[in-house]
């Protein structure tokens, strides 16, 4: 099944970065960043760092407040540890989950999709939405 990634990234405007990291050079970074500047609501998600871009970060998906109204949970994390993020988005109740270019789990994502969530997988949001731009143009 063939990802919608275009509905993914225009009709859902929070999306929760777990795997973000502070250092500037990383991808995952440049992401959040780049999503945040498009005027996407982006929520970082890693233990270790108090704030990224400017908000606050949290340590675990669990620890974003309900209220947030997460969307997307987008994971930069290694293809073996994806899994276990896309069950506590199918728990969290997000409308879908993104796992960037080279994280690959064929079996989260059929949970996901069984649960009823889009899944976008080996794929970035940024390429992607420079290319849907650039088809509107």
């Amino acid at each position: 099944m063939e990802p919608d990634v275009e509905k993914v990234l225009t009709s859902y405007r929070t999306w929760a970065i777990v795997g973000c990291s502070p250092n500037p050079e990383r991808d995952s970074n440049q992401i959040a960043a780049f999503l945040q500047q498009g005027g996407y609501k982006v929520i970082s998600v890693n233990p270790s760092a108090e704030e990224i871009h400017g908000e606050r970060c949290y340590s675990d998906l669990q620890a974003i407040p309900a209220d947030a109204g997460v969307e997307v949970v987008n994971m930069f994390r290694r293809s073996e540890d994806a899994g276990v993020h896309v069950d506590e988005a199918i728990e969290m109740g997000v409308k879908a989950v993104w796992l960037p270019r080279g994280v690959i789990d064929e079996d989260a994502a059929e949970r996901a999709l069984a649960a009823g969530l889009d899944v976008v997988m080996d794929r970035s949001p940024r390429t992607e939405l420079k290319r849907l731009h650039a088809e509107r143009d």
